[in-house]
């Protein structure tokens, strides 16, 4: 038991990484946040956009989700980090982590929206367009309302799993919770500062973990 104490508790180590690693969770914070806003609305978009029954934009689409939903998360932020500045663009670790994960998530987002729009019986189209309502009329004001309520659940869950690869960052140099704990670690040559890191992942998202639990119970109990 000493040991372990010594090894991951060690109270002297932890005062001393915390500084850093609470520096490390800000910036954990806001890339999960922002992943999250990003590949959310880029997913609707994209389903949105199937709507309209293009077949070359669909075919392009339908392209991107697959390749993005196939793809290791670890991979599209490589890739872009280290692919893009060969076509001149050069992207911070910041942005390049936003960029690749909110991108899985849009892939993810899209086949979501796409399958909860598909689940709405077509007797909603036919009924709007009775009543003299557009085809987009339809989609904005009685289709979509019911296809999000749909795909919350779904879309809750796989939003944080996918935030949670913001730990991925640290392969290009991202200062998140990951990265610093283990920055630290090297330095002191013991592995507390990891167990601060877990307890600062845990403030984070057990709290969403159990919100989205709550938003499948509440949608459960409205069908």
């Amino acid at each position: 038991m000493d040991r372990i104490l010594e090894y991951y508790f060690n109270p002297k180590v932890l005062a001393l990484a915390f500084p850093d690693v609470l520096a490390g969770f800000r910036v954990t914070v806001v890339v999960s946040l922002l992943i999250i806003v990003f590949g959310i609305a880029l997913g609707l978009s994209l389903a949105l956009l199937r709507c309209a029954n293009f077949k070359a934009l669909n075919a392009a689409i339908v392209a991107y989700v697959d390749v993005l939903r196939t793809l290791p998360q670890l991979v599209v932020i490589v890739f872009i980090y280290f692919g893009l500045p060969y076509l001149g663009v050069t992207l911070s670790p910041f942005v390049t982590t936003v960029l690749s994960l909110a991108m899985v998530l849009s892939a993810f987002s899209t086949e979501i929206f796409w399958s909860a729009i598909m689940a709405v019986p077509r007797g909603q189209w036919d009924a709007a367009s009775a009543l003299g309502f557009s085809r987009a009329r339809t989609l904005l004001q009685i289709i979509l309302p019911q296809a999000i309520r749909l795909a919350v659940p779904l879309l809750t869950n796989r939003a944080i799993s996918i935030s949670k690869g913001t730990a991925l960052g640290t392969a290009v140099s991202l200062p998140e919770t990951l990265g610093q704990a283990q920055s630290v670690t090297a330095i002191v040559a013991n592995p507390s500062p990891l167990t601060l890191a877990a307890a600062f992942y845990l403030t984070f998202f057990l709290p969403l973990v159990i919100a989205s639990r709550w938003i499948e119970r509440s949608h459960s109990r409205r069908r």
